[in-house]
């Protein structure tokens, strides 16, 4: 008889104790339609302060023998660190990534599967629409990928989400990149690879709130794009030309004007403005600099990108890090 081939579904868990349970009997009922695979759920707790480990070791005793794994951080290390153990210590043939709060319709995978038997190595989910969402946020939402495929090299496409089934040779190559400050939605897309793209309405959450606060969501943006982009520093350059230009044609008036005047008029406010101005734009230009220097300090340093208290994984499988 053939062996199944496996699919885990990784989800990633910051205090989510109302959805656990919900997504594992969403996902359950969609394993049901895949008789010709073996699905498995690879819950990522990242140091929830509610129950929500609790949820996942609960379910986990009561699901079918090697259906529901675990992993549960030391304390917060965040969605991208929480993602990246999943892919990693996954050894199923294809990987689905989820969010818990049932966002990510679980009925959508049968479709990436269908996806993935065509040939495709990533099958993902993009909304059409931000339906339920505050304006600001799908306004930045919007201008944050405006500005990736402008200022990257990588194409980030308006509406796509980290929902995707991967089948092995992609989640490997997204591994391979060793980069400790992780921005997984670029990754998948500078990975390359032919990827499906499925459409789906924008869904609310199942229980519970967002955990994104907007400062947050900036935070994840500003990390992303300098993940991603040279473009500050390239653009740190022309504006020092433009600067310079303006400089040196100010200085090509001030001293025509002795010429023709004899004197120079006295400029107090014109003064303070162009020294306000030059000093503004050097701070700012350091600034840019500093989130870099900080990104290649935090390299550098080599910390592993998550510690691991409790997991419980599938069958002759070892945590890594």
């Amino acid at each position: 008889m053939e062996k199944k081939k496996r699919i885990e579904v990784v989800i990633p868990c910051y205090n989510e104790e109302e959805c656990i349970p919900l997504i594992y009997q969403s996902i359950h009922e969609v394993a049901k339609k895949l008789p010709e695979y073996r699905v498995s759920i690879l819950y990522v707790d990242d140091g929830s302060g509610d129950a929500s480990f609790a949820k996942i070791k609960e379910v986990s005793e009561r699901a079918d023998e090697n259906e529901v794994h675990y992993i549960s951080f030391a304390r917060n290390f965040g969605k991208e660190a929480a993602i990246y153990a999943g892919l990693k210590n996954s050894t199923a043939d294809y990987i689905a990534l989820m969010d818990a709060d049932l966002q990510h319709p679980p009925e959508l995978l049968l479709e990436m599967v269908k996806g993935i038997e065509e040939g495709y190595e990533c099958c993902g989910a993009r909304r059409v629409n931000r339906n339920g969402e505050p304006p600001i946020r799908s306004a930045f939402s919007r201008l944050f990928y405006s500005m990736a495929t402008k200022m990257t090299s990588t194409k980030m496409e308006q509406g796509t989400t980290d929902y995707r089934l991967m089948s092995r040779k992609f989640v490997d190559a997204v591994l391979a990149i060793g980069e400790k400050n992780r921005f997984t939605k670029g990754i998948f897309a500078w990975v390359g690879f032919d990827t499906k793209w499925i459409e789906y309405e924008n869904v609310e959450r199942a229980a519970g709130n967002t955990k994104w606060s907007f400062s947050g969501l900036l935070r994840y943006a500003v990390n992303g794009f300098m993940s991603f982009a040279t473009a500050p520093l390239r653009g740190a350059v022309y504006l020092g030309f433009i600067v310079m230009i303006v400089a040196l044609v100010y200085g090509i008036y001030i001293a025509l004007n002795m010429l023709i005047s004899g004197g120079v008029k006295s400029g107090y406010s014109s003064i303070m403005f162009a020294i306000l101005f030059i000093g503004s734009i050097i701070i700012l230009l350091l600034g840019i600099i500093g989130e870099y220097l900080a990104r290649i300090y935090m390299e550098v340093k080599n910390r592993p990108i998550y510690i691991a208290k409790d997991e419980k994984l599938d069958e002759n499988t070892e945590l890594k890090d």
